[in-house]
């Protein structure tokens, strides 16, 4: 599983809410089945494929987690933040994936997948050096913060701050680091990152304040960063949430390329939805494809969170549709 916990594993606050980037939690351990008998129509059964493909979620169940830097407010100069700008208006989710297949299918580092981008897409160009000083980038303890990072280190160090990375671990560790100004900069997911620290700020049972709407989401997020000494640059429009995955073959022999289509199409006993035990009672997952799309599932396969045992489903079919989160390198081509 992802260092990252999402927001509807992580926060009391949005599993209350039907509405992180995580309908699920930790990784199960078994391949199991438990039948959901109300599927009453024929259904999809999974086919199998290398290939995967995620669904657009076109009823907007998950909410914006859209990469977003996080900068301690004493260093967050105009200059610092338009070098961070810069990367995330290089940003989209494909971008993001094909990063992180360099660096998990091509086995590059994520320094050397970062140089190669920021050359790629002139990072570096344009940028108005900044008043300088020592900044210390802290990256979860996962490859895409770390790469992302890197992203931060090279525009920052063309802007004229010296600027080291620094892995931290999970957002329980560096959220406070980045308020004691032990580090400076982080890369953040806005409803994730808004609902953390709406809980720390406002208690556990606080209501939500993240949905799928992007400039909402990261309003909040601002007005909370507020009172944790913490700013935010913009948004990208990359993101890294819940998606689910289909095989491509799947999605060609079933004619399906939207959630919408999938409900339409394949609500049914033949189809089967893999994920974390979790995935089961969480707003983000199961039932929020039953509510919000109307999906009607045959069975569910309990496997892991976005991992190996839910791709591996999907490749060799013994699932017809499975949690894998929006960024991830399996989607991309060859």
């Amino acid at each position: 599983m992802r260092a990252r916990t999402r927001l509807a594993i992580g926060a009391a606050s949005a599993v209350a809410a039907a509405g992180f980037l995580t309908g699920c939690g930790d990784a199960g351990s078994s391949g199991t089945e438990a039948p959901q008998q109300q599927a009453s129509g024929e259904g999809c059964a999974p086919v199998a494929g290398e290939q995967l493909v995620a669904l657009t979620d076109d009823k907007n169940l998950q909410n914006a987690d859209n990469v977003i830097p996080a900068i301690q407010t004493k260093v967050a100069d105009p200059q610092l933040v338009a070098a961070l700008d810069k990367v995330s208006a290089a940003l989209d989710t494909e971008k993001l994936i094909q990063l992180n297949k360099a660096v998990d299918v091509d086995r590059k580092t994520s320094k050397v997948a970062a140089d190669e981008f920021a050359a790629a897409n002139d990072l570096t160009a344009g940028l108005t050096r900044g008043s300088g000083g020592r900044i210390v980038v802290g990256a979860g303890n996962f490859a895409e913060s770390q790469t992302l990072g890197e992203l931060y280190r090279i525009t920052l160090t063309a802007a004229g701050y010296e600027v080291t990375v620094q892995t931290v671990g999970n957002r329980e560790l560096y959220e406070p680091a980045l308020e004691r100004g032990e580090i400076q900069v982080v890369p953040e997911y806005a409803a994730t990152m808004a609902e953390f620290l709406n809980t720390k700020v406002n208690g556990e049972n606080a209501d939500p304040v993240s949905s799928p709407d992007v400039d909402a989401t990261v309003e909040a997020l601002k007005g909370l960063g507020e009172k944790a000494g913490i700013s935010f640059g913009a948004p990208s429009t990359a993101q890294n949430q819940n998606a689910f995955a289909v095989t491509q073959a799947f999605a060609d022999q079933h004619g399906v390329r939207t959630l919408s289509e999938l409900a339409e199409k394949c609500s049914g006993q033949a189809t089967v939805l893999g994920g974390p035990p979790e995935c089961q009672e969480r707003p983000f997952c199961k039932p929020g494809l039953e509510k919000t799309y109307g999906l009607s599932l045959g069975s569910f396969s309990s496997l892991d969170q976005g991992g190996p045992l839910t791709k591996t489903g999907l490749r060799t079919g013994t699932i017809s549709v499975g949690l894998i989160f929006s960024s991830d390198s399996a989607y991309a081509a060859g």
